[in-house]
């Protein structure tokens, strides 16, 4: 039961998934927004240019009735003089056609953004598998579909229908009236037809974006063993990972830097390690190492302690025993109490003053255990590689 649940798709997609989907071709649409916006696009147009155009129109028509005596000398012009008009009524419809075009792919693009992709039509098994068209055709999706085609048409029946109604004397008499203004009363009655089947496709669009949004959203959704597969693909990435741990170097940098205005010490090579340590006098516990960093991390941990004001003290093998043998927040080894117990000493000093003289510069001493060269090793263990 466990593992039937953390299958079901319940979460949320990613911002992955839904980029890998469009990558494929996959996002909402609504095929109800174009033809709606086309729709009212239409109608304005027909409002604003609607008279013109019915009058240009009905000179073009009239002008197809009537021949000069040329033309009927030569019947054989005939066909040109035809394809002239049509062509005249073709420019006549060319910008609004032109506009439909624009705004029909301008709105295509509102819900689910602009794309181009060949992947939708790329030859795939599912779409010849009988099963998965049977479930295309007889599914959910294929039902509210069909519920919205049905939708339209007795929207669009409706508005109709009212319009024969109310409009029914006035179309009566175009049959009695001469052809200009038959076209023109024929041009505000389709203008008022425009406007009502424009209406009724916005109402249907305003309900099919949202749903086809949500529809695609739910789509997408995944499951929890999927959200986790995503992550460690993610993460096994070569380039993720060391952009991960930079990103935690720098965090974790960036902390130990603001450390430093805790430390009373630092204690340097005197440009290759810094070491800040700080002590409690009134404790038992030895001194911890707040911050540590080699070449540039050192320069860094230097300029913190003296912009707070905090001692640095320089001692090369000190600091190199310090920096191979400790890590941040721990305590120092019990092989460098003593050294380190001298610079804590002469740091205090300085701090507190002495009275009858200046404080003496200790030259604390490393146990030859605990002696390093720059590079890390040992320095018994350099000198065999040497004479090796």
């Amino acid at each position: 039961m466990a593992d039937n649940g953390a299958q079901e798709r319940t979460e949320e997609p990613t911002a992955r998934r839904l980029q890998k989907a469009r990558e494929e071709g996959r996002v909402a649409r609504s095929v109800e927004l174009p033809a709606a916006v086309v729709v009212i696009a239409s109608f304005l147009l027909l409002m604003v240019s609607g008279g013109w155009l019915v009058r240009r129109l009905a000179d073009v028509f009239a002008a197809g009735f009537s021949f000069d005596l040329r033309t009927l000398a030569q019947p054989l012009r005939l066909p040109a003089v035809f394809a002239s008009q049509m062509v005249e009524a073709f420019l006549l419809f060319a910008p609004l056609m032109l506009l439909t075009v624009v705004l029909a792919v301008l709105a295509s693009g509102l819900t689910g953004g602009f794309l181009f992709s060949l992947k939708p039509i790329e030859p795939k098994g599912s779409k010849i598998d009988p099963i998965e068209g049977f479930k295309r055709i007889f599914g959910a999706r294929a039902a509210v579909e069909l519920g919205k085609a049905l939708l339209k048409f007795v929207v669009v029946s409706l508005v109709l229908w009212w319009t024969l109604v109310s409009e029914f004397e006035t179309l009566m008499q175009i049959g009695r009236m001469a052809l200009e203004p038959a076209l023109e009363l024929a041009g505000r009655l389709i203008a008022q037809l425009s406007l009502f089947v424009a209406l009724s496709l916005a109402l249907i669009a305003l309900i099919d974006v949202p749903w086809q949004r949500w529809q695609y959203l739910r789509q997408m959704r995944m499951t929890r063993q999927e959200i986790r597969d995503e992550l460690k693909d993610i993460e096994g990435r070569p380039e993720v990972r060391a952009h991960i741990r930079r990103r935690q170097r720098e965090m974790a940098n960036a902390r130990m830097i603001q450390r430093v205005r805790d430390a009373d010490v630092v204690i340097t090579n005197p440009e290759h390690f810094a070491v800040a340590l700080e002590y409690d006098p009134t404790g038992d516990d030895p001194p911890i190492v707040v911050a540590l960093g080699a070449d540039f991390l050192a320069q860094r941990i230097r300029e913190e302690a003296q912009a707070c004001g905090i001692e640095r003290f320089e001692a090369p093998q000190l600091a190199r025993a310090l920096y191979f043998t400790t890590e941040v927040d721990r305590p120092i080894p019990e092989e460098l109490y003593h050294a380190v117990a001298q610079v804590i000493a002469y740091v205090f000093s300085l701090q507190g003053g002495r009275p009858g003289g200046a404080v003496q510069r200790p030259s604390p001493q490393v146990p030859a255990s605990m002696l390093f060269d720059a590079d890390g090793r040992r320095a018994g263990d350099a000198a065999a590689g040497a004479t090796g």
